[in-house]
């Protein structure tokens, strides 16, 4: 996954994967957390729709300046512990489906030499329009597999 047509297949088909699997999730146990302070399936799939904007930031941000400064994203510092719990799911996964399918457009139009900017990351020593977004791509993966551990948990503590 490092051409970015591989990466633009991957962000285009990762909703059709992930959503479906939110849905497979038992209502009794989807905001359920495997343990304090862990995220429950709910929680990380609001999670995906909730970065999008972070990364479109991003992204015109690396487009419009020269190497600019990019502060890394922790969820845990963005929002209280909890939040994503009362977010709307339905709604969550179809503003994450129309956001991946408006970001998805928008890479279809860059050029190679777009796809090669680079900005300063204030974690890593290399980031370019590439790296970011093979680390969504990766990002939604993790998720996905988040979500698919729940779904299939068998020893459940009874609360």
């Amino acid at each position: 996954m490092n051409t970015p047509e591989s990466i633009i297949i991957t962000l285009e088909n990762a909703p059709a994967i992930i959503v479906p699997l939110v849905r497979e999730i038992p209502t009794e146990v989807l905001k359920r957390r495997p343990q304090p302070r862990k995220w429950s399936a709910h929680e990380h799939a609001c999670h995906l729709a909730e970065v999008h904007p972070v990364f479109f930031k991003r992204l015109e941000l690396m487009l419009n300046e020269a190497r600019p400064r990019i502060e890394a994203y922790n969820p845990d510092e963005a929002m209280e512990d909890g939040a994503l719990l009362s977010i709307d799911l339905d709604e969550a996964l179809e503003r994450y489906k129309r956001d991946r399918e408006r970001l998805v457009e928008q890479l279809r139009d860059l050029t190679e030499d777009e796809w090669l900017r680079e900005a300063e990351h204030e974690e890593y020593a290399q980031y370019s329009v590439l790296t970011m977004l093979r680390h969504l791509a990766l990002h939604d993966m993790l998720h996905g597999y988040r979500i698919e551990e729940l779904l299939l948990k068998k020893d459940w503590e009874e609360e």
